[in-house]
């Protein structure tokens, strides 16, 4: 089982904790003692592993809202250092600044040159406020353009993990034009010639993750969430109160077997027993294998042709009605 230090445990993970520190405990005393504990040890092990699959299987949308913003869940640089090799981080969008909540460059996958762009959040206090807590200026979805375009000039793959909140709503970002940079970007990235490859890592809320989320794949891991609006906002906006959070989770219809239900995303993505922040190895060995089916399927198309299904592939997302004339004159 790896360690990973000062881990950290959410409220249903609490019978985990335990066992935990029980194993813990149990090492320490051998270390003293110079006892031979491995078989207690290896049973604590096996019953946290046990608590794991519980918990797994028993999940609640807003557990999984948890999950996908669990302190100790990979972020994009982690998935990048455990994917990909030969990473070039590249800087700036050449008109205001370097957005350090969003990074990008080339990479190797497999020894393939891929360009790999992605919402990053902090580990800590003071890089979760350089990062700006994920949430992208429009100079980081400008970036994040400049990037793909790059990417198509070269012929190469493009590759966005998503994970935010949702764009910086703050007075600066409305005044540099955050809604039409997101805007831009939908725009360009749907005739864009190159594969495109979107991945939900961990939140994925309204235009902020969109606005890096238009492709031809989409795949999403089984514990994050994508929707328009985070459960807590929906609560305050229908209830006057956070308190009602939960619901509206439930309600929104968040979660990758809902979303893979509705036809929004193409496939999800299996995650470690417990969620992605019990194992980074396993959960990149996971993604990496669903990334490179994805993208040798995409590969096969012509360019204008995956440009004309991603056309196809948006134009039909959404449910609807049609209200005929006749029904119309008996509401009247």
């Amino acid at each position: 089982m790896p360690q990973y230090p000062n881990r950290q445990f959410l409220d249903f993970e609490q019978p985990i904790k335990t066992l935990y520190e029980e194993r813990e405990k149990l090492k320490q005393s051998a270390e003293k003692s110079k006892i031979d504990l491995t078989d207690g040890i290896n049973k604590i092990e096996e019953a946290i592993i046990g608590q794991r699959r519980d918990i797994t299987e028993h999940l609640t949308p807003w557990q999984r809202v948890q999950l996908s913003r669990h302190p100790d869940r990979p972020y994009t640089l982690k998935y990048i250092s455990k994917i990909f090799t030969n990473f070039v981080e590249l800087y700036g969008d050449r008109n205001v600044k370097d957005d350090k909540a969003m990074v990008g460059g080339f990479a190797q996958l497999d020894g393939e040159t891929i360009m790999v762009i992605g919402q990053q959040k902090g580990i800590n206090t003071k890089t979760r406020q350089l990062r700006n807590f994920g949430m992208a200026n429009p100079e980081g979805y400008r970036k994040a353009l400049r990037l793909m375009r790059l990417a198509e000039k070269f012929n190469k793959p493009v590759i966005t993990f998503v994970d935010t909140p949702g764009a910086y709503p703050g007075l600066e970002a409305e005044e540099r034009g955050q809604g039409e940079a997101i805007a831009r970007n939908i725009y360009e990235m749907i005739r864009l010639k190159v594969p495109i490859i979107i991945v939900i890592i961990g939140e994925g809320a309204s235009g902020g993750a969109f606005g890096i989320g238009v492709g031809d794949k989409t795949l999403m891991m089984e514990n994050t969430w994508y929707t328009v609006i985070s459960p807590e906002s929906c609560s305050s906006i229908l209830w006057r109160t956070w308190e009602k959070k939960e619901i509206a989770a439930e309600q929104l219809r968040l979660t990758a077997t809902d979303m893979k239900g509705f036809g929004l995303v193409d496939e999800i993505v299996p995650e470690p027993l417990g969620g992605a922040h019990w194992d980074y190895d396993e959960a990149a060995e996971k993604l990496k294998v669903s990334i490179k089916n994805a993208l040798a399927e995409i590969k096969i198309a012509e360019p204008n042709k995956r440009v004309s299904n991603r056309i196809e592939k948006y134009g039909n997302m959404g449910f609807w009605d049609e209200i005929v004339e006749e029904e119309v004159e008996n509401i009247q």
